[in-house]
């Protein structure tokens, strides 16, 4: 039988909880490996991702297999994000009222490579433009090249995120806790903010 084909779907508000648990489940499969490691919690996910359904800029923007979510990224208005996210925005001068923040990005391992991160991009910044905000931000985990969990085959994200137009934002980092696998309590981690323009 023939592999299904793909499609690209935003979702946002009430639309977007029957979607809510597959992308809890994604969430949990996809960072669980390097470099996030993230032991998901199912109270957690439940909440965390009910909030993008209530944050009234949000959207999610779905990769589907049929009707199966096999990716899933999510974007807001940064003003509408966590507490981490502008605590870091305030100290780094970042105004959150123009910045549309870029969430997660998560996607099988089987549907790499088919440009759906791109699409991923691209749609994001096409609903950031469509809010009038200017400017589009997200953050990665910041790990020890030296640290020994880090698969010999790991490609850093660095020159895929370039290649977007993003580029570090010198000095701006959010600390956000989550439980490793193996660990048996939340641990603090810092996570490394990257953003471009949209004019």
């Amino acid at each position: 039988m023939p592999e299904p084909e793909h499609r690209i779907q935003t979702v946002a508000g009430e639309a977007l909880r029957p979607h809510l648990a597959a992308v809890a489940r994604l969430r949990a499969v996809v960072f669980r490996d390097w470099p996030y490691l993230y032991d998901a919690a199912e109270d957690y996910e439940a909440r965390y991702l009910r909030a993008y359904s209530e944050s009234p800029g949000a959207a999610v923007i779905l990769a589907l297999a049929g009707e199966e979510p096999v990716g899933a990224a999510t974007c807001q208005p940064m003003q509408e994000a966590g507490r981490a996210v502008l605590e870091a925005a305030a100290a780094a001068g970042m105004d959150p009222t123009n910045t549309c923040y870029f969430g997660e990005s998560v996607l099988l391992p089987e549907w790499r490579g088919r440009g759906i991160g791109v699409a991923f991009f691209a749609a994001r910044e096409a609903h950031a433009r469509a809010l009038g905000l200017r400017r589009a931000a997200f953050c990665a985990v910041r790990r020890d090249a030296a640290d020994p969990r880090r698969p010999a085959t790991h490609q850093p994200l660095d020159a895929f995120w370039h290649k977007r137009g993003y580029a570090p934002v010198p000095g701006m980092a959010a600390t956000m806790e989550w439980r490793e696998v193996g660990g048996t309590a939340e641990i603090p981690h810092r996570l490394d903010f990257w953003a471009r323009d949209l004019a």
